[in-house]
């Protein structure tokens, strides 16, 4: 009497192709975070030098930049005569919580390689409803008078998604710095490709009006990110190795 072999088991292309997706997609969000571990360290330093930097002037600082990039987080002071009655549009923005409108004016500038620039002047808290004038002279003798100088940040707008909601440019209403579209509105030519955050106040008289300060508190979990979705890709190899050897003996 003979013994017929067992038939030899298929290899599991289905489980297979199934856990190389997983995987593929499991290693790249860990890589991801590694890169934003790397970005985030490096504006991390940016905000530490910050604190003890000086103001350099806006104008040598945007002829001596060589791209966009070299603006970000640098400390600038800017002369705008203007910019205490400036008109402005509204950008939709959370701070501490509350929901309000910063208000965004554009500041021409006479020389350089741009023509203006679009100035955050700081957060208006929705519980507000004034705005200041449009039209005030730009200096007066006396206390609470209008500044003409503003020292504040540059930053690199961030861009919007797909969840980010439309403009309403006849309302003056946006909900992303989109610096194009808001200089448009201001009729502000050549615009720099940066934003400047106001740390101090463009309308002292106007008081509601909240100057940005540098970011005290950034949370950096990447590394710990990083290394959950790679401790991921390590267990889904470890199911695949297991269950491929129980597919073989059994």
């Amino acid at each position: 009497m003979t013994t017929e072999p067992l038939p030899r088991r298929r290899f599991p292309l289905g489980l297979t192709l199934a856990a190389g997706v997983g995987l593929a997609i499991l290693v790249s969000l860990g890589l991801w975070q590694v890169q934003r571990l790397a970005w985030k360290e490096a504006l991390l330093a940016r905000i530490a030098r910050l604190e003890t930097a000086a103001p350099a002037g806006l104008v040598p600082t945007l002829k001596s930049a060589t791209a966009p990039e070299d603006l970000d987080m640098v400390r600038v002071r800017l002369d705008c005569p203007g910019l205490p009655g400036a008109p402005f549009v509204e950008l939709y923005g959370l701070m501490d919580g509350d929901s309000g409108r910063r208000l965004i004016s554009a500041c021409a500038l006479g020389e350089g390689p741009y023509a203006s620039i679009l100035v955050d002047r700081g957060f208006v808290p929705d519980s507000v409803t004034e705005r200041p004038a449009v039209g005030a002279p730009a200096a007066a003798p006396g206390p609470g008078a209008a500044s003409a100088s503003v020292t504040g940040i540059l930053r690199i707008p961030d861009r919007p998604n797909r969840f980010t909601p439309a403009a309403d440019p006849e309302k003056g209403l946006w909900f992303a710095r989109d610096i194009g579209g808001m200089a448009a509105s201001l009729g502000a030519p050549r615009p720099a490709p940066v934003m400047l955050m106001a740390e101090t106040s463009s309308n002292p008289a106007f008081k509601a009006l909240i100057p940005s300060p540098v970011p005290a508190a950034i949370s950096n979990r990447h590394l710990e990110y990083a290394l959950t979705w790679f401790g991921l890709a390590a267990a889904l190899v470890g199911v695949y190795a297991a269950r491929l050897r129980k597919h073989y003996r059994s």
